[in-house]
């Protein structure tokens, strides 16, 4: 076999494992996987101050909690490349500025598909809003099954990891903190 790039890799994996390559099921695998993990990777190529671009027209007046619950997303961990997968509420409370909700979404995106650990990816969504949108607080919570620790290992399946990061408002006022983290659940 010789070296052709990315595509070698992935037959070499097969190899590695005991496969054959050239077997009819897995002669298009190696070309599929490097797609799919330009799809799974393609964050890195994203920049989230271009896309949380504010709004004042609207939001000049609202000054209460915006609260978008349960996107989903899916990552892989960096630390085995296996994916981890699940839902983040984002919220915010505006500061003269608000933001399209879909926005949020597309950030948690952007971060989602870049090799993660879930602690810096809750970290790094509630810091994009927070210095973007420049709002009087931002929460995010994140709840996530790991596939590196449901398919090997312990193989203990179904259980969650949840992670949190508050700024602003949410992180001082404990009314604040306390009414995010009760939406979030």
């Amino acid at each position: 076999m010789r070296n052709t790039g990315p595509e070698d890799i992935v037959a070499r994996l097969l190899l590695f494992i005991g496969e054959d390559p050239s077997r009819g099921g897995l002669v298009e695998t190696p070309k599929r996987v490097i797609r799919a993990w330009k799809e799974w990777t393609s964050g890195y190529g994203q920049d989230p101050a271009k896309i949380l671009k504010c709004f004042e027209d609207g939001g000049e007046r609202y000054d209460q909690m915006v609260v978008v619950k349960d996107l989903p997303f899916f990552s892989h961990c960096e630390h085995h490349l296996a994916p981890f997968f699940g839902t983040a509420t984002i919220a915010y409370i505006p500061q003269k500025r608000i933001v399209g909700l879909s926005k949020l979404g597309r950030v948690l995106d952007i971060y989602a598909k870049r090799l993660q650990v879930q602690e810096r990816l809750t970290n790094l969504v509630a810091d994009a809003v927070h210095q973007n949108l420049k709002p009087k607080g931002v929460g995010v919570m994140i709840k996530a099954r790991h596939l590196c620790m449901e398919s090997r290992g312990l193989s203990r399946q179904g259980h969650h990891t949840i992670t949190s990061a508050l700024r602003g408002e949410f992180l001082t006022d404990g009314k604040v903190r306390q009414e995010f983290l009760s939406l979030a659940q």
